[in-house]
């Protein structure tokens, strides 16, 4: 990836079990792939059981992408895995500075 000006950081949260399927959606998309990282959600809603305040579980996908591919990975997890779905996913792109890859 020659031309950092080019790339761009796609973070997709959805809830905890599609993460893999996300990435498969992406990929076919135009991304390479992703990193999927565990977390959990503090919203104003909190289930609790006996007592016990449980907040959502969740998973991040991080994808370095090429801005020519940004608008269609984000239509697909619209389409495939937004808000209207059980995976109830939003994403968002930030600009990336500089990327260093070994080939």
């Amino acid at each position: 990836m020659e031309n950092d000006n080019n790339l761009k950081a796609l973070y997709i949260i959805v809830n905890a079990g599609f993460a893999d399927e996300v990435v498969e959606i992406a990929r076919q998309a135009g991304a390479g792939g992703g990193t999927i990282i565990n977390a959990r959600g503090s919203g104003p809603v909190h289930k609790s059981i006996m007592g016990i305040t449980v907040d959502t579980e969740k998973e991040i996908i991080l994808s370095i992408v090429n801005e020519d591919a940004v608008e269609n990975i984000m239509a697909a997890i619209q389409q495939k895995a937004g808000l209207n779905s059980p995976a109830n996913g939003i994403c968002f792109i930030m600009p990336v500075e500089k990327c260093l890859i070994k080939q």
